[in-house]
C-alpha cells in the first residue's frame, strides 16, 4: 500500500481524499436540491439547511486538505501516451472546474448565510454540527451580498453537476471503452 503518488498511480491519501470528498459533495449537493426543491415546511427546511451548511464546511475542509496534500506530494500519474489532445485538455479543464467548485460552493454558501439579514434578525449562528460557529462578518446582514452569493452558489452548483457528469462519464469511458488504467489508478492506486 503506497502513500505517495507516483507516475503509475495515486497514493492512498490522494485516493481517500478524492472518494470521501466525492461522497460528501454528492450527499451535500443532493441535500441542497432536496431541501430547496422538495421541502415546503420552513421548520424542516431550517434543520436541513443547518445540516447542509455543516456538510458543506466539511467539503471545504477536505478541499483545503486535498490541495495541501497535492502541494506536498506533487507527483501525478502520467496521462496515457495515446490520449487524444482534446481529452487531455478536457481533463485539465474539468479538473480545474471541479477544484474551483469545491471551494466556491462552500464559500458562497457561507457568505450567503452570513450576509443574510434574516439570519441576524433571528439571531441564528452558522453552526457546524453544533461544534462551533462560523464567523459572521456581515452584522447586520447585507441583502445584496446575500443575493450575489446565492446567485454564485446556484450557478456553481449547476456547473458542478454538469462537470461531475462529464467527469464520471469520462472515467467510465476510460474503464469500459478504452480499457485503460485511468479509473483503476484512482480506485486501486495502480
Amino acid at each position: 500500500m503506497k502513500l505517495k503518488n507516483d507516475k503509475q498511480g495515486w497514493g492512498l491519501p490522494s485516493r481517500a481524499i478524492h472518494w470521501i470528498t466525492a461522497g460528501l459533495f454528492l450527499w451535500t449537493m443532493g441535500l441542497g436540491v432536496y431541501m430547496t426543491r422538495f421541502v415546503s415546511d420552513p421548520i424542516v427546511q431550517f434543520g436541513l439547511t443547518q445540516t447542509h451548511k455543516s456538510w458543506g464546511f466539511l467539503v471545504f475542509a477536505l478541499a483545503v486538505l486535498r490541495v495541501g496534500w497535492l502541494l506536498i506530494n506533487r507527483t501525478r500519474p502520467e496521462p496515457g501516451a495515446d490520449a487524444p489532445r482534446y481529452e487531455s485538455i478536457g481533463a485539465r479543464v474539468s479538473h480545474a472546474i471541479l477544484y474551483i467548485g469545491i471551494f466556491l460552493l462552500p464559500l458562497s454558501g457561507w457568505i450567503m448565510s452570513a450576509a443574510s439579514p434574516l439570519q441576524d434578525l433571528l439571531n441564528i449562528d452558522n453552526m457546524v454540527f453544533d461544534w462551533f460557529a462560523l464567523p459572521d462578518p456581515w452584522v447586520p446582514g447585507v441583502k445584496w451580498i446575500e443575493e450575489a452569493a446565492h446567485l454564485v452558489h446556484d450557478v456553481t452548483g449547476k456547473v458542478m453537476a454538469l462537470t461531475l457528469l462529464v467527469h464520471i462519464g469520462a472515467a467510465l469511458k476510460h474503464h469500459f471503452v478504452n480499457k485503460d488504467r485511468v479509473l483503476a489508478r484512482m480506485v486501486k492506486g495502480s
